[in-house]
């Protein structure tokens, strides 16, 4: 078959995925990640008593950027995290590792709810404080990324964005539990008996529910694309490696960089500092902020779930596009509205920023795995995606609130976002092609039934075919594919 011709698809072309046991990898996967995301909600939330706890010799307005800054040290240890279970993800499979990072997340969470304070054991308090966090950050590492791939391998190529967008639910639902639960203890016992004691006890609820998202990712199944790769790679020695991650798939990690850049600084900025800048900069206290952050967090569940239909139907690229230009247009306004003070226009502000980031949550864990190929997938983006949160991300609570308190311009935060969004606009406009609705790079296309293989045909659904190509001639290689990917596009050579 010439290139460019077209010849329409058999059953044999296609994977054909049971709803099922899709929706069973989601709920499996989206939990741990919810796990996840209750250790960051109740650290962020507890960022202020954590100070006052581990940090009580340093001046009181410095103890935040402290207690950040053991939020930040963690983030060293994800490229490590991301490299190592990435590479075993793409060897072993990705069940395996999310059930390995999912034990050392709960441990390590548990932990912090055992360290005696500075006041007990002196010095020695934040340093194991900082373990704990390591920890957690070599664990991390593997986690989400492995999560986005699982899902994104599980489910059928028109419906991956809604169906990826569960994952940022578990996000949500996460976040929300864990902070929900830091503002109901406030409520209960009082701001001193947190301090005291009360503090721990969210920490110490990572254990059991670290066992039941253990349960359920263990009664996972492996996911299609990763099946399929394994067969039609047995006996061959090129397994996935940093060299030919580095070598290959070089321009792909750039984007993938660029991309993570604006995603996880707008996120860590909404879902992380604005708790603390509520209550540090504008005054409202901290049970008004970590309740009007816990609303517009609910808020965001079923905008999250339409954004990811939404890709579905017009394509990521322009939910994305949006998002962008929305939030440089209005993240001063919404700085404005908090900065009133009343509690109200604060929460309108608050919600206006997070519907836009919505954008970027129905999308993004779908687009993000569409980036590489089979074999590299889960190494390629726990790599790249860590290292850009670690730089990036993980920074930014840090990094806005030194600006805020070095510069005293409550709007800061506003201008940090907006550069942030020009820069993620230039690299999605310029540099991410449009995947909704095709096959992930190197597999088959991905159905719901059999049927759909009539409506597709070789040039689309193998879209990524040109760019195997292209590589090969670059490397001075005769063009023809190779491995799963010889085998998946053999009919339209």
């Amino acid at each position: 078959m010439e290139r460019g011709q077209i010849n329409k698809l058999t059953k044999e072309d296609i994977t054909v995925v049971d709803t099922k046991i899709a929706k069973k990898s989601i709920f499996g996967t989206s939990l741990g990640n919810a796990m996840e995301w209750f250790d960051f909600g109740i650290y962020s939330y507890l960022a202020v008593t954590i100070g006052k706890v581990f940090f009580p010799e340093i001046d009181p307005s410095a103890q935040l950027i402290y207690a950040f800054a053991t939020f930040a040290v963690a983030f060293i240890a994800r490229p490590i995290g991301g490299l190592v279970f990435g590479m075993l993800g793409d060897r072993l499979g990705r069940k395996k590792v999310l059930a390995i990072t999912l034990i050392m997340m709960a441990v390590a969470t548990l932990s912090i709810g055992l360290i005696p304070g500075y006041a007990t054991i002196g010095a020695a308090a934040p340093v194991l404080l900082l373990a704990a966090r390591l920890v957690q950050g070599f664990s991390t590492g593997g986690e989400y990324a492995g999560a986005m791939t699982f899902i994104a391998e599980s489910t059928p190529d028109k419906k991956r964005s809604f169906m990826s967008s569960f994952l940022e639910v578990g996000t949500l639902v996460g976040f929300i539990a864990g902070s929900g639960l830091v503002t109901l203890l406030t409520f209960l016992l009082g701001s001193e008996t947190m301090l005291a004691w009360g503090w721990r006890i969210p920490f110490f609820i990572a254990a059991p529910l670290g066992m039941i998202g253990l349960y359920f990712r263990s009664h996972l199944e492996e996911t299609p694309a990763f099946k399929e790769m394994k067969e039609t790679t047995k006996g061959r020695k090129d397994q996935a490696s940093l060299k030919k991650i580095f070598t290959d798939h070089w321009r792909s990690l750039l984007i993938c960089i660029g991309v993570v850049f604006f995603y996880n600084t707008i996120n860590y900025m909404i879902l992380t500092y604005m708790p603390s800048y509520l209550s540090e900069q504008i005054g409202f206290g901290e049970m008004k902020g970590l309740v009007l952050i816990l609303f517009v967090m609910i808020a965001m569940i079923p905008c999250v779930l339409l954004m990811g239909r939404w890709a579905d139907r017009i394509g990521r690229n322009r939910l994305i596009i949006t998002g962008l230009i929305g939030t440089i247009v209005l993240s001063i306004p919404a700085f404005y509205l908090m900065d009133t003070g009343s509690s109200v226009a604060a929460f309108i502000g608050l919600l206006v920023l997070s519907c836009l980031f919505t954008a970027f949550q129905g999308t993004l864990p779908a687009a993000l795995p569409s980036l590489f190929f089979t074999e590299v997938r889960y190494g390629s983006l726990a790599l790249t995606y860590n290292v850009s949160t670690s730089i990036f991300g993980g920074t930014t609570p840090l990094v806005v609130a030194w600006l805020v308190k070095a510069t005293g311009i409550n709007m800061l935060p506003a201008y940090f976002l907006i550069g942030v969004c020009v820069i993620g606009l230039f690299v999605v406009t310029l540099f991410v092609k449009e995947t909704g609705g095709r096959s992930l790079r190197g597999s088959k296309p991905t159905v719901e039934h059999e049927s759909e293989a009539a409506e597709l045909d070789s040039q689309t659904a193998f879209w990524w075919k040109e760019e195997v190509v292209k590589r090969q001639e670059r490397a001075g290689i005769t063009p023809g594919l190779l491995g799963s990917q010889q085998k998946n596009v053999s009919k339209i050579q």
